[in-house]
């Protein structure tokens, strides 16, 4: 790939590592934030929130 001619030189070997570590740095910055761990909770197209009793109606509605 970059071969042994990278690493004759400090300089190059330390600009090549700092790539590196910026490229990993900036890949890890895009991921999502926050600690939800699924604890979100649902709404309807009005944005109100979800309830058991909305589910059990949905559940139970009968279909012509």
């Amino acid at each position: 790939m970059f071969g042994p001619r990278l690493f004759r030189s400090r300089w190059s070997a330390l600009f090549w590592a700092a790539g590196v570590v910026w490229f990993a740095y900036d890949v890890a910055d895009d991921a999502p934030h926050g600690h939800s761990h699924g604890t979100t909770q649902a709404a309807d197209a009005t944005g109100d929130a979800v309830t058991a009793a909305d589910l059990a109606a949905i559940a139970n509605a009968q279909v012509n």
